[in-house]
């Protein structure tokens, strides 16, 4: 040993007379040995920072990297978003205080599910590549589905998704991303944000207004301002890059990519039932799905003798569509992680647009289906035009109140059939605009349509009952007075031509309805067929309302007669 540490110290002090090259050498070595460790540190940082090493070396990750390779970010890095950009010693500093992962792996201290926590925000990983303000145009979107019947019949639902946002430059507009491009803070009570009970918004004045969920306990008075987050891209687009779909999302996509055909008797039925029977292990489910093979040989041979590869392909799809959905030993499925868009298997959008976050006007965070996208539109395979509505129009006042949604069922009176088809209400036939199958044929648990602390809060918002106008057919030479004109005018016209109505036309009395609109007089004395109270509502132009044949008759004898008062 002490030979060894004597020609080491030569080698790096060599004596007098020793040779430049020996000298050198020292230094040459040195340098070799570092440039080895820079190459690889900087292999082994790259390797580290790769999806390979997180999704595969990490015993840990299978769910998330199993859901990572099928988004649409399965070419961004992991650490884009879990370590963010910057400089090499911040990034190298975020990734050391990761440490405890690798000492939870180590002895083995990790929770099930595994939960991402202290991502970087928003504006430092999404908005790199996704700029929020260019973001702000409309676009349709198509949902396909399958009902669970024997023929798995097909069917679609149609959304105009009203992305809004944008800045002053682009054009400012409500909708989805307004919530980004406008200052909202909130207070989550749990850490998966799924319960939201105070709302803050900062107006373009500087003003703000606070929601209060009046359905909580929550008291206003027991928050420190430094406990409220500002919402941005992930409040929402959570589950992104790790969704795990639900079973009937699922099977409806392969349906709809004939990977499984839909033309196997009750393929969507008998698929859901095993989806959604307990199992222990993985294993123990693909073997119940590969009975759906005996299945169809007993309950419908004939099809089965015919098609047998169709249910073979069938089998296997399901099976590794569940593979890489369920991993027991995690406690990852479908349900382990709330995913913050839409609003119907979790609280989503309803954790604040559920109606029943108040402010002190006893005012809503409005639970409006088309704030965020049009009323939604079911289309049958065999409609051969889709016909999608997109409210332009004025509002009538009792639209505009922000508790509408929460009490339209109970305002419902004949004047709805002013503008909308009404058959059926509250139905799900889609014979009308009433009986809409998408809202209607789904049980909104999640929104406070039935709250009763919210009921007793609202109920004196509802609008009167209004008095139907009565049919009024007086002889031909009787004259005719405005009183007798003026019920039908309120009754048919009221709703939107008030005090505020568009255009500034008001028809709720007889010196409004002579002054007419901004565009001009709407009654002509004595020349019906010109004056515009009747050719809007007789004309080809499509008008919200039109008269009955009784009251237009009557209203045209009155201005025949010289409109008089």
């Amino acid at each position: 040993m002490n030979k060894f540490r004597e020609r080491i110290r030569q080698f790096f002090f060599p004596p007098e007379g020793t040779p430049l090259w020996l000298k050198a050498a020292p230094y040459v070595v040195l340098g070799i040995l570092t440039l080895v460790v820079l190459v690889s540190g900087a292999y082994a940082w790259e390797y580290t920072n790769s999806p390979e090493f997180c999704g595969e070396a990490c015993h840990t990750m299978p769910p998330e990297y199993t859901s990572y390779l099928t988004s649409p970010h399965a070419r961004v890095d992991c650490v884009e978003c879990h370590i963010g950009r910057g400089f090499i010693a911040e990034r190298i500093t975020r990734k050391a205080g990761d440490a405890r992962h690798v000492i939870a792996s180590v002895f083995k201290t990790y929770e099930y599910p595994i939960e991402a926590k202290q991502l970087r925000p928003a504006r430092e990983t999404c908005e790199r590549c996704h700029f929020p303000e260019k973001f702000s145009t409309d676009s349709l979107k198509e949902i396909p589905h399958y009902r669970s019947d024997t023929e798995n019949t097909p069917y679609s639902i149609y959304l105009i998704m009203k992305t809004g946002g944008g800045s002053e430059r682009l054009g400012l507009g409500q909708g989805i991303h307004w919530h980004i491009e406008n200052p909202v803070y909130f207070y989550a009570a749990d850490k998966d944000q799924t319960e939201i009970p105070f709302v803050r918004v900062v107006h373009d004045d500087g003003t703000v207004t606070e929601y209060t969920d009046v359905e909580s306990d929550f008291d206003r008075q027991d928050l420190p301002n430094e406990e409220l987050e500002e919402m941005d891209c992930i409040t929402c687009h959570n589950r992104i890059t790790h969704l795990v779909n639900y079973p009937e999302d699922m099977i409806d996509k392969l349906l709809h990519r004939n990977l499984i055909s839909p033309e196997i008797p009750e393929i969507r039925r008998v698929s859901l039932d095993l989806f959604y029977r307990d199992y222990d292990r993985v294993q123990t489910a693909l073997d119940s799905f590969a009975l759906l093979d005996e299945y169809y040989q007993k309950n419908h041979p004939g099809y089965y003798e015919e098609n047998q590869a169709q249910i073979a392909q069938a089998v296997d799809q399901l099976q590794n569509a569940f593979a890489q959905s369920v991993y027991p030993e995690q406690k990852s499925d479908w349900t382990s992680h709330p995913n913050h868009i839409g609003h119907e298997n979790t609280p989503g959008c309803f954790r604040c647009h559920g109606g029943t976050h108040l402010n002190p006007q006893e005012e809503a965070i409005r639970l409006e289906c088309n704030l965020c996208h049009s009323i939604p539109v079911v289309s049958e395979a065999n409609e051969f035009i889709t016909e999608i509505e997109i409210s332009t129009g004025p509002e009538p006042e009792n639209h505009t109140n922000t508790n509408w949604i929460s009490l339209h069922h109970e305002a419902f009176d004949p004047t709805c059939a002013n503008c909308h088809t009404t058959a059926d209400p509250g139905g799900v036939s889609d014979t009308s605009f009433c009986s809409n199958s998408a809202c209607h044929g789904t049980a909104w648990v999640h929104a406070g349509f039935d709250a009763p602390e919210l009921r007793a809060r609202i109920i004196d918002q509802l609008p009167p009952t209004p008095t139907p106008a009565p049919t009024l057919v007086p002889a031909v030479e009787e004259d005719i007075a405005f009183d007798t004109v003026l019920p039908i005018l309120i009754d048919q016209c009221g709703f939107c031509h008030n005090e505020t109505g568009p255009l500034g036309l008001n028809l709720n009395s007889y010196q409004t309805v002579m002054a007419g609109s901004d565009n001009g007089p709407v009654v002509i004395p004595g020349d019906p067929d010109t004056s515009p109270l009747i050719t809007k509502t007789t004309g080809a132009e499509e008008h919200f309302n039109e008269f009955t044949t009784d009251e237009l008759e009557l209203i045209r004898q009155w201005i025949a007669e010289g409109a008089p008062e």
